[in-house]
């Protein structure tokens, strides 16, 4: 009996760790079902001519379109200009955001002098700022950067405060009974607490610095995707405009995609995300 049991343990333990994988690769393949079929029922019924080229191309022209942008380059240099954009507003307004958060997170004072501020700034429809920016700084390349960073800003800021605030009291008076000195509390139990929180502070900023970015690149420029889809409304040409819409959106899940390493990274020791990683 004890042999029979003995076999069996190894039996599951030998070929658990394989369903794992198996279940893992099949709810991936499956994740992209939904998608697929979407393109392939766009494509037909856009070749049949349920769907009018002038309302909604079909995938394949639309490809086609992406091909002949790659070739001669310009798809490139659009790309590379909002990609810099988009990074160097979401540095700076992450940076700040995190800086600001950090320090109302941890000090009461810095949140009575601080906090009320920043709030009233965020309750500011963004379209309502633009004019504003453009009076500030024309219509360049610091007032596209800025406008990305003041969107990036109040995600990251919020996600940290409230993340750090959020922190379990009892944690903290355990921490210090137990002889922890501020520094080790703050490595130890009040940043891998408010991690989470930061991370998903950083998965808003991402989409708020998109949506910033295109606002901004339909100031007065001449390079961007934002640019590159007014350009092409301008001539009807609705392969581009498709185009340029699907580019944003790839760029939001690689960003995700991104998101979520940091999450597997940062948060390998927490049960839920380590579950997450898995599948």
């Amino acid at each position: 009996m004890a042999d029979l049991t003995s076999t069996r343990n190894s039996y599951v333990s030998s070929h658990a760790p394989r369903a794992g994988i198996s279940k893992v690769v099949l709810y991936r393949w499956l994740s992209w079902t939904i998608p697929a079929i979407v393109v392939l029922v766009w494509e037909a019924a856009s070749r049949i001519g349920l769907i009018a080229p002038q309302v909604l191309p079909a995938p394949s022209r639309v490809f086609d379109t992406a091909v002949s942008l790659a070739r001669n380059g310009e798809l490139f240099v659009h790309l590379g200009v909002s990609l810099l954009r988009a990074a160097g507003g979401f540095v700076i307004g992450g940076t700040i955001g995190l800086a600001l958060g950090v320090a109302v997170g941890f000090s009461p004072f810095a949140l009575a002098l601080f906090d009320r501020s920043i709030q009233m700034v965020r309750a500011v429809p963004f379209l309502a700022m633009l004019p504003l920016v453009i009076v500030w700084f024309g219509v360049g390349e610091v007032a596209k950067i800025f406008l990305v960073a003041l969107a990036v800003l109040f995600p990251i800021y919020i996600n940290t405060m409230l993340g750090i605030r959020q922190i379990d009291p009892k944690l903290m008076e355990l921490a210090r009974v137990i002889g922890m000195d501020r520094l080790a509390i703050v490595r130890r139990i009040i940043l891998p607490g408010a991690m989470p929180s930061i991370l998903t502070g950083v998965r808003y900023a991402l989409a708020h610095a998109w949506l910033a970015l295109v606002i901004a690149e339909t100031l007065a420029t001449t390079k961007g995707i934002g640019f590159l889809a007014m350009d092409a409304r301008e001539f009807l040409n609705t392969n581009v405009i498709l185009l340029t819409v699907i580019i944003y959106a790839i760029i939001g899940v690689v960003a995700d995609a991104l998101v979520r390493l940091l999450e597997a990274r940062f948060l390998s020791w927490h049960a839920n995300y380590a579950k997450g990683a898995r599948k």
